[in-house]
């Protein structure tokens, strides 16, 4: 064989052993650490998800997680389904550690394919379980509120000022979909205030706060949530106004005003009417006036027929100066 096929040989193959040990060199760690913890994880899987740009050590440490913890394969958590959940955006150790948790609290059945789902929800698995293991307490109403109590008001009038807080637990099979925090919050608020308002006086609340936990848990609160109601006490109960009273006394004001404005129709009444008589009044005086001026015209007329002498005239004069008299002397007293 001729001598330049030989250096081209020799190349090709030092190309290969360079190759081969610069592989061997990047993953070693990863393989050793995979060989010796069982996860069974071998130098083409390395090189293979460098390929389908997968990040080997995410799949490594989370195989090697999942391994030590019990994690098998039947259980669905391989290789290539943690490469699978890796390239559609999810977030393996996250995975790994939720699955992890649930299986040491042996209070909850958290498979691999339930645990990617809701990772891929945009949920974070790891902090459902927990709340799960460890349930949350939500204040009622929220601490950033602008309302510092939830405000109710009894049938007798009364106000009452409550403060409940809500322990939940995450409800897995319903995370995905299922409504947050905010809902839990404005249905305990709508059930407080339901059952305050229902309340015949707000001394039976006083007296058995309990019955508003009683009542509100019964409704089924947390239906279609992601959390499952675990309790719901009232912290704090104080009384407020009295709204009842202020409400009456509102009515008593409008009606006072409506009557008064009644009145002062009445009375624009009567004095429009007031006027009126008084033109009817001076109507009169007027054709009094008109009368009288008829008179002189009267007795002139008798006069000038002989039906009236001069000793009636003054007859009639004495009555007249003897009436202005009884009516100066009258007017006098």
């Amino acid at each position: 064989m001729p001598q330049p096929v030989w250096i081209v040989l020799f190349a090709i193959g030092g190309l290969v052993l360079l190759a081969a040990f610069a592989i061997v060199a990047r993953f070693f760690r990863l393989y050793i650490q995979s060989v010796t913890t069982g996860a069974g994880i071998g130098i083409f899987d390395l090189l293979r998800m460098t390929f389908r740009k997968v990040n080997p050590t995410v799949i490594v440490r989370s195989k090697i997680m999942a391994t030590q913890a019990g994690l098998t394969d039947e259980e669905g958590v391989t290789t290539r389904a943690l490469e699978a959940h890796y390239m559609a955006g999810g977030n393996v150790p996250l995975v790994i550690r939720s699955m992890i948790a649930a299986r040491k609290a042996k209070i909850i059945e958290l498979g691999f394919k339930k645990a990617t789902a809701i990772d891929l929800a945009g949920r974070n698995i790891l902090e459902a379980v927990q709340t799960s293991v460890y349930p949350r307490v939500i204040d009622c109403p929220a601490k950033n509120s602008k309302r510092p109590s939830l405000d109710a008001i009894a049938k007798d009038g009364i106000q009452l000022k409550v403060k409940a807080r809500v322990t939940v637990r995450a409800n897995l099979d319903q995370l995905i979909g299922g409504a947050t925090e905010e809902t839990i919050v404005a249905r305990v608020g709508e059930g407080i205030v339901s059952t305050i308002g229902s309340a015949a006086s707000h001394k039976d609340v006083l007296e058995n706060p309990d019955r508003i936990s009683k009542a509100v848990l019964a409704r089924r609160l947390d239906s279609q949530t992601a959390f499952e109601i675990v309790s719901i006490d009232i912290a704090d109960i104080d009384v407020g106004d009295n709204i009842g009273a202020r409400l009456q006394a509102d009515q008593a004001e409008a009606d006072t005003r409506v009557a008064r404005a009644n009145a002062e129709g009445r009375r624009a009444m009567a004095v429009s009417q007031e006027q009126e008589n008084i033109a009817g009044i001076e109507e009169m005086r007027a054709k009094l006036v008109e009368a009288e001026a008829e008179v002189p015209r009267a007795m002139a007329e008798a006069f000038h027929t002989g039906k009236l002498g001069i000793l009636d005239y003054y007859r009639l004069r004495n009555v007249q100066a003897d009436t202005d008299m009884r009516e100066s002397i009258a007017t006098a007293k």
